[in-house]
């Protein structure tokens, strides 16, 4: 078990509605199988690890079938409903004191690095998946709009949970903050630069308690 104590942020990973099933072969960060129509594709596959999972052997075919029995269809998210999401990170952020290293905010999974803050990494995502979708809504962008019932909410636009990995040292930081920023590379997109991520400094930064970032600039 990871030590609180040495903790200086954390690697979180926010998957969209039916991006990463609780039952997906290769592993997930769900405890349950919350859908009838998903349990007969099996229980929860949990993995208590620190690296991806991504990479290992599936069968797409059983995954896609599986997508197929969801309630409602996965979430991708289009260009201007990641902005949407990005300015409710934001507002977030700002709210809260929360310094955010890194952020990539990919069609169907978000990454961030979040500096140690006063709340557990879990406490934050939830705070900043509401924010999200509260901008969604506000701008009239919710991904699942169309299936909202009567004076009812949307569907969520968000998995439930998350996968963390604990960052303690400023070299795990750096590691972290490049794997997320080459993200939309690998997925084939344009580099983000989002106004609110404030770069971690690694030679500012010298262990625990002494951690350091560069001054806050706006950026795209």
């Amino acid at each position: 078990m990871e030590s609180l104590a040495m903790v200086l942020a954390s690697h979180a990973i926010i998957g969209m509605y039916g991006f990463w099933l609780p039952n997906d072969e290769r592993g997930s960060w769900s405890d349950f199988v919350g859908s009838w129509e998903l349990l007969r594709f099996g229980k929860a596959t949990t993995v208590r690890v620190r690296q991806s999972v991504a990479k290992r052997p599936f069968d797409r075919a059983k995954r896609d079938a599986a997508r197929a029995a969801l309630k409602y269809p996965p979430v991708r998210l289009r260009g201007v409903q990641a902005r949407a999401v990005a300015r409710g990170f934001a507002e977030y952020a700002e709210k809260a004191g929360l310094t955010i290293l890194a952020c990539a905010i990919l069609p169907q999974h978000v990454h961030l690095v979040l500096a140690r803050h006063r709340l557990l990494v879990e406490q934050l995502v939830n705070q900043l998946k509401g924010a999200a979708t509260r901008r969604l809504m506000e701008e009239e962008l919710h991904p699942l709009a169309a299936h909202q019932h009567v004076k009812r909410r949307p569907p969520k636009a968000f998995a439930r949970g998350l996968w963390k990995v604990f960052l303690d040292s400023p070299a795990d930081i750096e590691l972290a903050t490049r794997y997320v920023e080459g993200n939309p590379r690998r997925e084939h997109l344009p580099p983000q630069r989002w106004w609110f991520v404030r770069p971690h400094d690694p030679e500012r930064g010298h262990g625990a308690g002494a951690l350091e970032f560069a001054p806050l600039a706006r950026r795209g």
